[in-house]
């Protein structure tokens, strides 16, 4: 603090500190965290819900029986008063376990009447030396309401409370005194210090795991974010090769159609110059928006396709399916194939879907199921496709996966594109099965929820079940 001389009315000096506005601050946080009745009850434990309740109910019994005992017999008060104070302990530990400070509150305020009630009576029994100004009871209660108080508040208070607790322990002992007595003062001091510093270690290590939990469970969720962005922009770049092949076949025909007519009017070179102006326009803006989404480079974590799958090749179709099986099995894969029903040619991003979730599935049997067989079954049906990828039970444990966690994640995001289902799960032998519908015409990009092939229901893409 730092001191300012201020003039009287009779011309003397008087100093005055600077600094009183700073103390009333700290005793009104004093006050504000010591005098509260807030509710604030003892969390269960996990495994034994109801054991520390039992535990205390115990102690306040055990206390309260000793601490009449000893304020009756060798502090020789009478059964009424000494029924009086030696409850009031035991009450302040069952007090504590919902409200900590008016317990602590209790308890200190039963050790500052038995203290003043006692002290007239030290030295008037020889042979037993009394316990003050803590009885033996007083000091268990004490300890048992800081603990629950350190557990449940915060460090400050905590700190606060011990404050209070040894500053009148030591005016009672060390600035009032008594008659030779038994001193407890030491030993509760020691012990409170002890105690509070247990308390505040537990609570502050109880929510650190709490906040790792809740760290963990949101870096879960951005994990699962991120990897739905990525594989939606993997989706997007594919999507974008078919849109931008459809446009260059639409601007090349316009400008050849008028060639096809034998002396064609003026309207409809002009409507057609129109419309390969227009569709160039639009495959500008198209190599445009590629060039942001192919910043990010090529996936690396699916299988080759062999010649002519770079990152600005042609989108693969059904068609690439058979190199697609071969270039798995030179990997090591056994892999079986089969097509049912009439094959036809479908929309771009049906045969660019359907061909993704097949790569997709191989490359997981590859990575989670070594030793495993997989059998690829196609069948068209007349209103779309059925997908179906299955693999045997591995033989031996799958090694960590450096992959970057799209897997299933991204499967689905394809059949919800395009209005179909997917699903997957293990099946009876050890193996595990992906099992996809699409339909032939595209209704549009979905909202996120996939239909059941068999129920019908809707229901929301489950990360936590990605392989990869």
């Amino acid at each position: 603090m730092s001191r300012l001389t201020t003039v009287t009315e009779t011309g003397a000096r008087r100093p005055e500190w600077i600094g009183t506005g700073r103390v009333l601050r700290w005793l009104r946080i004093l006050r504000d965290d010591l005098c509260t009745v807030r509710l604030d009850p003892l969390p269960p434990s996990v495994w034994l819900r109801w054991l520390p309740h039992g535990v205390l109910w115990v102690a306040s019994i055990g206390i309260t029986i000793g601490g009449v005992a000893q304020l009756q017999h060798n502090g020789q008060l009478s059964a009424g008063l000494a029924s009086l104070l030696g409850f009031a302990p035991g009450g302040a530990v069952l007090l504590a376990m919902w409200r900590p400070v008016p317990g602590w509150w209790l308890s200190t305020g039963a050790m500052l009447v038995s203290a003043i009630t006692l002290r007239g009576r030290l030295g008037t029994t020889p042979v037993v030396l009394f316990t003050w100004p803590w009885t033996t009871a007083g000091i268990i209660a004490q300890l048992l309401v800081l603990l629950l108080l350190a557990l449940r508040v915060r460090a400050r208070v905590a700190v606060e409370a011990l404050a209070v607790t040894v500053l009148l322990t030591w005016l009672l002992d060390g600035v009032w005194g008594a008659p030779p007595h038994q001193s407890t003062s030491t030993v509760t001091v020691v012990l409170a210090t002890i105690v509070a510093a247990l308390g505040t270690a537990l609570r502050g290590r109880r929510e650190a795991r709490a906040e790792l939990g809740r760290q963990a469970s949101l870096t879960a969720e951005e994990r699962a974010r991120r990897t739905l962005l990525e594989e939606r922009s993997r989706i997007a770049r594919e999507l974008h090769d078919v849109v931008a092949h459809h446009m260059s076949v639409i601007s090349i025909q316009a400008q050849v159609a008028p060639h096809l007519v034998e002396n064609p009017p003026d309207e409809l070179r002009e409507n057609l110059e129109g419309i390969r102006h227009n569709a160039l326009e639009a495959l500008t803006e198209l190599r445009r928006v590629l060039g942001v989404l192919r910043s990010e480079g090529p996936d690396e974590d699916a299988p080759d396709d062999g010649p002519g799958t770079g990152p600005y090749s042609p989108q693969p179709t059904l068609d690439r399916l058979d190199r697609l099986v071969e270039n798995t099995r030179a990997a090591g894969l056994t892999v079986t194939t089969r097509i049912n029903g009439e094959r036809r040619p479908m929309q771009s991003g049906v045969e660019l879907s359907a061909y993704r979730i097949v790569q997709e599935a191989l490359s997981n049997v590859l990575r989670h199921a070594p030793g495993a067989t997989a059998h690829v079954e196609i069948e068209y049906i007349p209103y779309g496709l059925l997908l179906s990828v299955a693999n045997s039970r591995p033989t031996r444990p799958a090694p960590p996966s450096p992959g970057a966690g799209h897997g299933l994640l991204g499967m689905r995001e394809r059949a919800m594109m395009l209005g179909g289902s997917l699903t997957a799960g293990p099946l009876a032998d050890g193996g595990y099965r992906i099992f996809a519908e699409i339909p032939a015409t595209a209704p549009g990009l979905m909202s996120g929820r996939t239909a059941s092939p068999t129920t019908g229901t809707t229901r929301a893409p489950d990360p936590k079940d990605d392989r990869a």
